[in-house]
């Protein structure tokens, strides 16, 4: 216990440190965020916490403080392997398909066949693929995907800690750490970003860790503790492919936007939505909640994103838009 929150703390301070050393370099190659026009913000952020987490976790286990255990050092690689492709995105253009398949490759390199079968290896995979790509979403918001990858960390951690998988949990905590720490440069307004390189790295690091945990249980209920875990992701996912099908635009963040909320109160509402399922999750998961917990979860996602599809924006929000266009 004292190992891992020393190997936490590390992590926090070293994730720190670097997101501002990096910050400068990002500015003067000109790695920044295409999204954003009014103001520049640099995607040094998840390099920093891919750093920071894979060398407090590699010196850990070198040096017998905190082992990872057997497995965990090919998922931090895999991890590392595929934050390499983000960082290449964010530095050139590069396809969405083109990152979903190096996710679900890497996907398929860590997937614990053996207990989860062929069939549930290959959901397994899909699944891990869509929850990386759909964290990544997440970042288009100063804040937010730090805040959901600390709690989500925290959700999947005490899972792995149920299952005795201290090295899982170690470097769950970790992770968590390394984004609180990116999470103090990137709260509104952010003078850092995530960018693909942090956020498929955190996402597939959540994702892959939390099957890992699964591993061995039945499908039915897995896949009731990994939906409610993730619960916030998969209802961005569904948002934004409703979206692109006609219905409007936008994430999220940006319909509560729409509805009057300021960027901190955005975070604070999905940040408390997110927790509210990642608790379902850890509850059924200890199994001091039934499985049918996570179908409450999945029926406040559906009722939330199809209330923010139909919301009319605020009378402030209107007017703004109407100075906005003449």
């Amino acid at each position: 216990m004292l190992y891992g929150i020393a190997a936490a703390t590390t992590a926090l301070l070293l994730a720190t440190v670097l997101t501002a050393l990096l910050r400068t370099a990002a500015l003067r190659l000109g790695v920044v965020d295409r999204r954003r026009q009014h103001r520049k913000v640099p995607l040094s952020g998840g390099v920093a916490v891919v750093l920071a987490t894979c060398l407090v976790a590699v010196v850990g286990d070198r040096t017998g403080v905190a082992p990872l255990g057997s497995g965990v050092g090919g998922l931090l690689v895999a991890g590392a392997v595929l934050a390499a492709l983000g960082l290449f995105a964010d530095v050139r253009r590069v396809k969405a398909r083109a990152l979903v398949a190096g996710t679900a490759v890497a996907a398929a390199c860590v997937v614990p066949y053996a207990e989860t079968g062929v069939a549930g290896g290959l959901l397994a995979v899909c699944w891990i693929a869509l929850v990386t790509v759909g964290f990544r979403a997440l970042d288009h918001a100063d804040g937010l995907a730090g805040a959901v990858g600390v709690v989500t960390a925290f959700g999947a951690g005490a899972c792995a800690a149920a299952e005795v998988m201290d090295g899982l949990a170690v470097l769950l905590s970790v992770l968590a750490a390394a984004l609180t720490g990116f999470l103090m440069h990137n709260w509104p307004p952010a003078r850092v970003g995530l960018g693909s390189c942090g956020s498929l790295f955190a996402g597939f690091v959540l994702a892959s860790a939390a099957v890992e945990t699964r591993a061995g249980y039945g499908l039915g209920s897995s896949a009731a503790v990994l939906f409610a875990l993730t619960a916030l992701i998969a209802a961005e996912v569904l948002l934004v492919a409703l979206t692109r099908r006609g219905t409007g635009t936008g994430h999220l963040a940006h319909r509560l936007r729409r509805l009057g909320l300021t960027p901190q109160g955005v975070i604070v509402v999905l940040g408390a939505g997110a927790f509210c399922g990642v608790l379902v999750g850890v509850l059924v998961h200890l199994g001091w909640l039934a499985e049918s917990g996570a179908l409450w979860v999945a029926a406040g996602a559906l009722i939330v994103v199809l209330a923010l599809l139909r919301a009319k924006p605020s009378a402030q929000v209107r007017a703004r838009l109407r100075v906005r266009n003449g």
